[in-house]
């Protein structure tokens, strides 16, 4: 497949309010693809169409070959998720909570334990499998997200300003783990985020969106 994500005049309104005004892209399979815009620029909201969070008010897109509106299921079997808000549960270690998600999407067992495993050494977060996640820094807990993310295999991987409340350390630590997943998993990354220079540095191509409106798209 040559396409992962192909949008078309995509449009979200919330009553009077036009938070996306037909964006029309595609992203490439195995690409790093970057959202880049201020807050309240509309990235989060094509992320959820695109995700099937939200229904678009007009416009279609089509994610893994399948139309987010006739085959919402498919859509979400085939991606992975990490939202800006934390949703990792606090009183849990970072391996129970790999495992209660894999649980939730079918896996179990030897299985589920074998690819927990494997994340928390893809993310570096092995020696840290026992520890509960409130003794995590933002920075783990971001990486913790990604690997909870990978979980299902996904053939996309969205990730919803990766970095945001970081430190320089964390976050060229995040972008560090993105690479390597991309390359290593051989997935397609869709991510938003408002940081210039991390986009210009690690992204393979940049829509640059402000007002629900994309205002130019291409390489960094």
């Amino acid at each position: 497949m040559e396409y992962s994500i192909i949008a078309k005049n995509l449009s979200k309104s919330f009553g009077s309010l036009k938070a996306v005004k037909a964006v029309s892209f595609s992203v490439k399979s195995g690409e790093i693809f970057a959202y880049l815009g201020p807050n309240g620029a509309g990235k989060t909201t094509t992320i959820n169409m695109l995700i099937t969070l939200a229904k678009p008010t007009s416009g279609t897109a089509i994610v893994n070959g399948f139309d987010v509106l006739e085959n919402p299921n498919e859509v979400r079997r085939s991606i992975g998720v990490v939202f800006q808000e934390q949703t990792l549960d606090d009183d849990l270690t970072a391996t129970e909570n790999l495992l209660l998600h894999a649980k939730l999407y079918g896996l179990r067992g030897q299985e589920s334990r074998d690819l927990a495993k494997s994340l928390l050494e893809l993310t570096g977060l092995w020696e840290r499998r026992n520890s509960r996640v409130r003794t995590f820094s933002g920075g783990m807990r971001r990486r913790l997200e990604i690997a909870r993310g990978l979980l299902t295999s996904p053939r996309i991987l969205f990730l919803d300003e990766p970095t945001i409340g970081l430190d320089p350390q964390s976050r060229a630590l995040i972008w560090e783990k993105i690479k390597e997943i991309g390359k290593e998993k051989d997935i397609t990354i869709f991510l938003t985020s408002h940081q210039m220079d991390e986009v210009e540095e690690f992204a393979h191509r940049v829509a640059i969106m402000d007002l629900g409106e994309i205002k130019a798209i291409g390489t960094p």
